[in-house]
């Protein structure tokens, strides 16, 4: 019979691999080796603020909440429901996303370009209109800016208050310039590098931001019907009130409206309690990222 000790580290190490697999997909581990062992000059030195909230769980509840603040831009909103295929194959959009982030973080300097590179093409094909009739194209730098400005923004609220080591004020300045720097290989229009212009610039972007059906529908799609099989709904449901309870008030009524959701009725206090809870949980069960290359 396995001792407690034992059968402690099999459920650890089956809950990390699960958590590992899903956010990653089937070629994590190989992706992961090589961002964080292939030799080589990175963008971010290893003290860099972006590796240390990039690398924690808080991103859990950071990167949804940004999916939900984005979506209240009715072009950029447009681009994605017609474009990225998130219903059709949501966790291939994830592995994609959390490899980008990975690579530009931790990996090479030639790496972190080359995915860019890709991320460009990809922008570059992507046209349309709105229901409106209004003309977008995924390349366009104001559009991506506000993606960059929300995921920053989440991404800085979320370690500030789920984080293993929150960042002093100083910290918090150099993470937004850490991000500015992909944000502008990406084509982004001045993206902001402190936070007091992070806060300018979103109160900018606020007269046009607002619920619509496409917002709506991404909000009950990520809310009240993830894919996801049943174990896992509860600690999702964790995650998604602390995702929604991180937006700013403005943001959290539009995002939600009135959908009746759990994310929705759970109190805030309740939501930052299962926030943590869950955040601290992925933190124990997923293993250590593998040393950085000596020549790294």
């Amino acid at each position: 019979m396995a001792s407690p000790t034992t059968a402690v580290r099999r459920i650890r190490r089956q809950a990390g691999e699960a958590v590992f697999l899903r956010v990653a997909g089937p070629d994590g581990a190989r992706n992961r080796e090589r961002i964080h062992s292939t030799p080589g000059p990175r963008w971010f030195a290893p003290d860099r603020p972006v590796r240390r909230v990039h690398g924690d769980a808080s991103m859990f509840v950071g990167g949804l909440a940004a999916l939900l603040l984005q979506s209240l831009h009715p072009v950029a909103m447009a681009a994605v429901a017609a474009h990225s295929g998130y219903r059709g194959d949501p966790w291939g959009r994830l592995h994609r996303t959390s490899t980008f982030l990975a690579v530009t973080t931790f990996g090479t300097s030639a790496d972190a370009e080359a995915a860019v590179a890709r991320v460009r093409e990809v922008h570059a094909r992507v046209r349309g209109r709105t229901a409106d009739g209004v003309p977008y194209r995924a390349d366009d730098p104001e559009l991506l800016a506000w993606v960059h400005i929300a995921e920053a923004d989440c991404f800085l609220r979320a370690h500030q208050r789920y984080g293993r080591h929150p960042l002093d004020p100083a910290g918090c300045d150099a993470y937004l310039a850490d991000t500015a720097r992909v944000a502008r290989a990406l084509g982004a229009d001045r993206p902001p590098e402190d936070v007091r212009e992070l806060a300018s610039r979103m109160a900018r972007f606020r007269p046009c931001l607002r619920p619509t059906a496409a917002s709506r529908d991404t909000a009950r799609f990520l809310l009240t019907d993830p894919p996801l099989p049943g174990a896992a709904r509860l600690p999702y449901a964790l995650l998604a009130a602390a995702a929604v309870d991180l937006l700013p008030p403005w943001a959290r009524a539009a995002v939600t409206g009135g959908s009746g959701s759990a994310a929705e009725r759970l109190p805030g206090p309740a939501a930052r309690a299962g926030g943590h809870a869950v955040t601290r949980a992925i933190r124990w069960a997923l293993p250590p990222a593998p040393p950085p290359s000596p020549r790294g």
